[in-house]
């Protein structure tokens, strides 16, 4: 069995079964050419609308939230800040694991516009640091705007003692926002071997955001655990109880659908 993702200019060492099953990584892979491809124009106007968009919410309801702050709000924004990075971890794997495990390319609207890119990464994982920054953040933009819109809604509606009485979990919902939105941005620095700013790999190595020798992990076809990819702090623990693999089993049983197919499908393009 091959090892997990190398670091960039090495090749991963594949034994004979693994070299017969697919010519695995890299954008030349036959896969990785013809899921590249589907990119549309519409796909990455659709992606700017959303970073544009979110961005623009996430100040406005950061200056408002920093208007309403309180030194005696502190340790409960503290304990938000740690429950929405948990949170959003969980929520990173569950889409992860949903999307590299179930699922078609074929499948209307969402096949390629969001199981497309998990498809392809698993083939060429680091085509993903070749990703600028709208098709890099655009999904996860598109998901988070609807918290943001509103909690945008609230700041302009209701009375500021109320916003005061709400301030905690107000900043535990932007929180989780926050590292929901940049969850792939995140993943992209997991990837990238060089010219990171010192902050991310600093970020990195006190496990703050998700490690880059962590994640190799998930890496190692065929590619069934580690799928929690914002801090990665609940990868060891849901492993240790077997969590996806008993969702898989129980998915599997009521619908006969066997796990990663697509996923095993496009890997085994030669061309």
């Amino acid at each position: 069995m091959a090892g997990a993702e190398d670091g960039p200019g090495q090749q991963p060492e594949l034994d004979e079964d693994e070299a017969a099953y697919c010519r695995r990584w890299g954008a030349q892979h036959a896969g990785a050419r013809e899921l590249a491809a589907l990119y549309s124009p519409g796909k990455r106007f659709q992606e700017w609308c959303c970073v544009v968009l979110c961005f623009s919410l996430i100040a406005h309801n950061l200056v408002h939230l920093l208007l309403l702050a309180r030194w005696e709000h502190t340790p409960l924004v503290m304990l938000g800040v740690v429950a929405g990075a948990l949170i959003a971890d969980f929520l990173s794997g569950l889409v992860h694991w949903g999307a590299d495990t179930w699922g078609s390319v074929e499948l209307p609207i969402v096949g390629k516009a969001f199981i497309r890119p998990f498809r392809e990464h698993h083939i060429d994982p680091t085509a993903i640091t070749r990703h600028d920054f709208i098709e890099t953040n655009g999904d996860n933009c598109l998901v988070t705007l609807l918290p943001l819109l509103n909690m945008a809604y609230k700041f302009r509606t209701q009375s500021r003692e109320a916003l005061e009485q709400l301030y905690p979990w107000e900043c535990f919902v932007f929180c989780l926002i926050i590292f929901g939105t940049f969850t792939n941005q995140i993943h992209k620095w997991s990837h990238t071997y060089f010219g990171l700013p010192r902050w991310v790999t600093l970020l990195q190595d006190w496990h703050v955001i998700l490690p880059r020798k962590h994640h190799r992990i998930h890496h190692v076809s065929p590619h069934e655990t580690y799928f929690c990819i914002t801090t990665g702090w609940l990868n060891y623990p849901l492993e240790k109880i077997g969590f996806w693999r008993r969702l898989e089993d129980l998915i599997q049983g009521l619908t006969g659908e066997k796990p990663r197919a697509d996923d095993m499908k496009w890997a085994q393009k030669i061309k």
